[in-house]
């Protein structure tokens, strides 16, 4: 059945369901009404003030209350909580802060719910499917759960090995999330109708992101098919390593594959017991990182320390350790259309023209219609004649109190305008600011751009093959620039006219130089070396800010492998 498109009522729910549905609602109507009281009723009484003060503890403790909400209902809304808090380009962090915590760890279902679910999907007895099956689960979560098991000697035959885990979907799990997202479509369509949240945030898209990668979560033989991907992507990778898919016992609901548990990424005792070095372990995490960024274009998005595991190499053999991912069941991909897109975005920022890099980012989506572009343009302006055509090594020699009033002032711009991140951004963002994490606790001295510009510097030589093209695409853009110019005059002479047009004297030969030599080094010189580097001095004061800056840095960073250079 196709999944419920908001229009569901209470009395159109399954009634097992049916309490479910309203105690959602009736959070979000209260949560509504107390935001409209206080945010539209009391300024139109002179209040304005009264309800600025208030405001932080009060939507605090709405987002303390959806936290409670989430971890009593379990299911889909866990999911939306963990979404919520990782929105820093929506949300203020009053609410993110409060939400980040919120863990997908539930009590495990009864272990006879779990076979009956499993024995419906492959067709026939657990004893018959596998020669054992451990009770208890190695971990359970709120959409389905992980049981070791043994292959039967046949099959163990056939693919190499005995020992799997199989990941079995929580029975009902289909039914609790079409509820739940019948809740959330009714909810955004209300949203859509106050200025105030649809001027900041496209709350209906929003909510239809969330729901194509919650079914795509639920279904294991996709998850199987992004494993299979992936390894494909790294099988000449010694490094990087993957589970195996055991196919005759893997559906719709249940999924086997290889038992691949080893030392956890963050066991850091572990690591230097088994002889490995948790510095270069960070050093290869940030490379497989960017590998996977940079040259497959399909990344996994969940990388947190539970879903990494270190494998040593086999004892009386040459076999290195190596990097072994789990759980597929969220990845991100670098699409054509973004790539193209990313192009306009460079290509504007290394001409210094700050309106078509906003429109670039509205072609991007992640400008909504309603932003009010004049203040980003300014910004990026500033940003652009105080650090452009800067190294990284130069970047580094800033005074940091000045690069943290700059990242400052950045961060408020973005967070004033309806912004907010495509789907892959954001799964991009997420990937970044979690690797960001476990590199550090293995390496604190770690720097990611140490990992990140040798690694540019080697996919930007390996696309000079691709330059010819690349010419081609900077003539085009140059001549719908060209095209474009009689309306910008006209535009200007307005400007002017209103007095809002600030004039400078550039030393043309200067610019022209500095221009040349950003095209050279895309990445560094213009706004991802400048926003990295200030996410990364203000995450240990300052962790929602270094999100917001990390987010900003994601198109330039991206851009590295889709922008071809002249030398």
């Amino acid at each position: 059945m196709p999944p419920d498109r908001g229009t569901s009522t209470a009395s159109q729910i399954d009634p097992a369901y049916r309490a479910r549905y309203r105690r959602i609602m009736r959070f979000s109507a209260s949560a509504l009404a107390q935001t409209w009281w206080f945010e539209l009723v009391l300024p139109r009484f002179g209040l304005r003030r009264l309800a600025a003060r208030s405001r932080t503890k009060r939507v605090q403790r709405i987002a303390r209350r959806f936290y409670v909400l989430a971890a009593d209902l379990g299911g889909l809304m866990i999911k939306v909580g963990q979404f919520l808090s990782s929105r820093l380009d929506i949300l203020p962090p009053e609410i993110t802060k409060e939400l980040e915590g919120l863990q997908d760890e539930v009590e495990p279902e009864l272990f006879e719910r779990i076979r009956r679910q499993a024995e419906t999907e492959l067709g026939m007895p657990l004893e018959q499917a596998y020669a054992s099956f451990e009770q208890i689960p190695i971990a359970a979560a709120s959409l389905g759960q992980a049981h070791r098991a043994r292959l039967t000697a046949g099959i163990a035959a056939d693919v190499g090995f005995e020992n799997v885990v199989v990941k079995v979907q929580r029975p009902g799990i289909e039914k609790i999330v079409e509820v739940d997202l019948a809740a959330l479509r009714r909810v955004a369509r209300w949203l859509s109708h106050v200025k105030l949240v649809s001027n900041r945030a496209d709350a209906p898209a929003l909510v239809e992101e969330f729901a194509a990668t919650s079914l795509e979560e639920i279904d294991y033989l996709h998850e199987a098919a992004s494993a299979e991907r992936f390894a494909e992507d790294f099988a000449s990778d010694p490094r990087i390593g993957a589970p195996v898919i055991v196919w005759d016992r893997s559906a719709l609901r249940v999924l086997t594959l290889s038992d691949v548990t080893a030392i956890k990424i963050s066991d850091v005792v572990g690591l230097t017991a088994a002889g490995i070095d948790p510095a270069e372990v960070a050093q290869e995490l940030a490379r497989s990182t960017f590998q996977q960024i940079f040259v497959a274009g399909f990344f996994h998005a969940d990388p947190h320390p539970g879903n990494i595991f270190i494998t040593p190499g086999r004892p009386g053999t040459d076999e290195d350790w190596r990097l072994t991912y789990v759980d597929f069941g969220m990845m991100g991909e670098i699409s054509d259309s973004l790539r193209s897109g990313l192009r306009d975005f460079i290509l504007a920022a290394v001409g210094r023209d700050g309106r078509a890099l906003v429109a670039a980012l509205e072609r991007l989506g992640v400008l909504l219609k309603t932003a009010d572009t004049n203040e980003l343009e300014r910004a990026m302006t500033a940003l652009f004649d105080r650090f452009g055509g800067m190294g990284v090594a130069e970047l580094q020699t800033v005074d940091p109190r000045e690069l943290e009033k700059f990242a400052r002032g950045f961060g408020e711009t973005i967070r004033a305008l309806p912004f907010q991140l495509p789907e892959n951004f954001l799964l991009l963002v997420r990937s970044i600011s979690l690797i960001s994490g476990v590199t550090s606790a293995l390496n604190k001295d770690f720097n990611m751009w140490d990992a990140v510009d040798p690694f540019a510097r080697t996919v930007l030589s390996s696309t000079s093959g691709n330059a010819l093209r690349g010419i081609g695409q900077q003539a085009v853009s140059y001549a719908n620039t060209l095209a474009r110019l009689p309306r910008r005059l006209d535009e200007l002479a307005t400007r002017l006219d209103r007095g809002q047009v600030a004039v400078r004297a550039p030393e043309v030969d200067r610019r022209l130089r500095s221009i040349e030599r950003s095209v050279s080094r895309l990445a560094s010189a213009l706004v991802f070396a400048t926003l990295l580097i200030a996410g990364v001095l203000l995450r240990p004061t300052d962790e929602t800010l270094g999100w917001v800056l990390m987010a900003a840095s994601a198109l330039p960073l991206l851009h590295v492998v889709v922008t071809a250079r002249r030398r």
